[in-house]
């Protein structure tokens, strides 16, 4: 009986911060995540203030927790979609499919840092694993770049890449790809395009196109 009760209250306890998450995200995407606040959390969910930092400690813990949550939301549909086969094509597709369906999501872990905020180290390990699926994709590709100054600075500079024995050349393709790519995804995303008159579709998939070739 003492092990159901404490199986319960640890569900009701997951339950809580499940909503209290949700709520932080609709505040995220209507004021932006400066503007998070716990107490305007607490009230949404009929709690005091004092009573919602026994699921988070503080606005940063929270914060984290979202942040936890979006990269470990983009690691598996990166990693499930190259487990099923997919390519570096196909990979970029999934990136981008993931940004759009959570614009909100995607600029908090790749737009502009929150002030005073510090994101903790296992945050860091669980972006790593994206970059470590893009490494993988690129090295069962042909290898006939040549090598660049870039790539003898990435051949000493290769802790990020968790221990891969892929040659620089393909650190750097790897590199190339997220950063272009994610050039392409922040300045849609962020309505840098509107105007333009240009379809934003087809810009990310000619950058993909001149990255591959």
């Amino acid at each position: 009986m003492v092990a159901s009760g404490a199986s319960s209250r640890e569900r009701y306890r997951t339950q809580v911060r499940e909503e209290i998450k949700q709520h932080a995200w609709e505040q995220i995407a209507t004021a932006g995540v400066s503007a998070l606040s716990l107490n305007a959390i607490a009230k949404q969910v009929g709690m005091s203030g004092p009573a919602l930092y026994r699921y988070f400690a503080s606005r940063d813990e929270l914060i984290t927790e979202l942040i936890r949550d979006a990269y470990r939301s983009l690691a598996d549909a990166m990693r499930a979609a190259f487990g099923s086969g997919a390519d570096v094509t196909e990979l970029a597709y999934t990136v981008r499919e993931w940004a759009l369906a959570d614009p909100q999501r995607y600029f908090l872990i790749y737009g502009t840092p929150v002030p005073g905020y510090h994101a903790p180290d296992d945050t860091t390990q669980i972006s790593a694993e994206i970059m470590s699926v893009l490494v993988e994709a690129f090295a069962g590709l042909p290898q006939d770049n040549p090598t660049t100054p870039f790539d003898a600075h990435l051949d000493e500079h290769r802790r990020w890449a968790e221990g891969h024995s892929a040659p620089a050349t393909v650190l750097h393709r790897a590199v190339s790809f997220w950063t272009r790519l994610h050039g392409v995804l922040s300045l849609e995303l962020a309505g840098h395009f509107t105007g333009m008159e240009f379809d934003p579709a087809l810009l990310y998939a000619d950058e993909l196109n001149t990255l591959l070739t």
